[in-house]
């Protein structure tokens, strides 16, 4: 069982960077897929990014395309998010998932089989 852990969230002004971290214990890293979701209040979970299991292929949502930089190193079975050009509307919980299907890309939360607690990302205007 895949145990993942995220950190680096915060409260950053509107414009700034935040890099967010999660990393994975009990189970073999590069056997998955990474994603990340994020939930604002009062909405549903959204697809952020994906990075397939060698860390070659990404790919993002529309809304943090351009700004938002996903990759991973497997021997510190880590994932990161890099948050560039951060908005208000950015303002969200964050969670880092695992998926066994290490190549699908998956941007569903059903595509994902492990999830983290969630780190709170806040942007002030």
């Amino acid at each position: 069982q895949v145990q993942l852990v995220e950190s680096g969230g915060g409260l950053v002004q509107a414009g700034g960077s935040l890099r967010l971290s999660c990393t994975a214990s009990g189970g073999s890293f590069s056997n998955y897929g990474m994603g990340w979701f994020r939930q604002g209040p009062r909405k549903e979970r959204e697809f952020v990014a994906v990075i397939d299991w060698s860390g070659g292929v990404t790919y993002y949502g529309d809304s943090v395309k351009g700004r938002f930089t996903i990759s991973r190193d497997n021997a510190k079975n880590t994932v990161y998010l890099q948050m560039n050009g951060l908005k208000p509307e950015d303002t969200a919980v964050y969670y880092c998932a695992a998926d066994r299907a290490r190549l699908r890309l998956g941007t569903r939360v059903s595509d994902h089989d492990h999830w983290g607690q969630g780190t709170q990302v806040t942007v002030s205007s």
